[in-house]
């Protein structure tokens, strides 16, 4: 079973795959460096294509084990994206932190290069690096992450603000708050959404109308919960997977498709939401 294939073509013009792989947790034990090299291969082979990272993970050793990962496999079929910390934000310090993960992934370039999250350096500052950074190469298109609504709209007036393509956020069927007003502010400004911890199992499990759908369906309710957003298609998830089974499942889950009805149960299981919800952050 190989995993969904589509993509999207951001603001920007690139081609950037509907389905992605997380890695934050990896590279934290160096015994188990193997195993999840040998994890991230076979998501590799089923046809994961995006694997998003950022330079926190592992104090930089997941950047290092996904480039050891990477080695063997066509580079221009890949999509990469890391994130950078905020008081790496001043341009000259992007540069550096730029060159350190490109080093790490062994590569040349990043896919998407994004903002971890706001922090004190002006949004116009970090706009001018990486308006750099495109300009050099290094990067193919910038974005931010955990941008909330009020956070997001304050830098849409900025004068570089048309090159940030997506904004990463914390997103799944029990954390649907962004969908109120977030999600159609992104619209507006044709900024796509990366969804990370797009599964959350614990969640899942705690529901018991959501398990019933899951159990009808064939699928566990993480796998249900990545049918979801494919189904829905807001935004990109980037389940992560600590075993080969457990890639499988969300390849296979990353094509099965829902119907309207199970859409609808899905909704009733977790509504979305009626009002303002403050943005959820990990």
């Amino acid at each position: 079973m190989q995993a969904n294939a589509e993509t999207i073509t951001l603001k920007s013009g690139l081609t950037m795959p509907r389905l992605g792989f997380g890695t934050w947790r990896l590279a934290e034990s160096r015994s188990a460096w193997a195993d999840e090299i040998a994890v991230l291969r076979h998501a590799l082979d089923l046809g994961f294509r995006h694997i998003d990272t950022a330079e926190m993970y592992g104090d930089g050793d997941t950047e290092k084990l996904i480039g050891e990962a990477l080695r063997g496999y066509e580079r221009e079929s890949l999509f990469i994206t890391s994130k950078f910390y905020p008081h790496h934000a001043e341009p000259v310090d992007m540069h550096r932190a730029c060159e350190r993960s490109l080093r790490a992934l062994g590569t040349d370039y990043l896919d998407l290069y994004l903002l971890h999250w706001p922090g004190a350096v002006p949004i116009e500052r970090t706009l001018h690096g990486a308006a750099e950074l495109l300009q050099s190469g290094k990067i193919k298109a910038f974005g931010i992450s955990n941008f909330n609504t009020a956070e997001f709209a304050s830098i849409m007036g900025e004068e570089l603000s048309g090159m940030i393509d997506v904004n990463q956020v914390m997103y799944n069927p029990a954390r649907r708050g962004i969908e109120f007003d977030l999600l159609p502010l992104m619209g507006m400004h044709n900024v796509a959404c990366i969804a990370y911890t797009p599964i959350e199992p614990r969640l899942m499990r705690a529901n018991k109308a959501f398990t019933e759908i899951a159990a009808e369906a064939g699928l566990s309710p993480a796998a249900l919960a990545l049918s979801w957003h494919m189904a829905l298609g807001h935004a990109l998830p980037i389940p992560k997977a600590s075993t080969k089974a457990h890639v499988e499942a969300l390849a296979a889950a990353s094509t099965h498709g829902l119907s309207e009805a199970q859409r609808a149960r899905i909704d009733a299981a977790f509504p979305p939401p009626r009002a303002p919800v403050p943005l959820d952050i990990i």
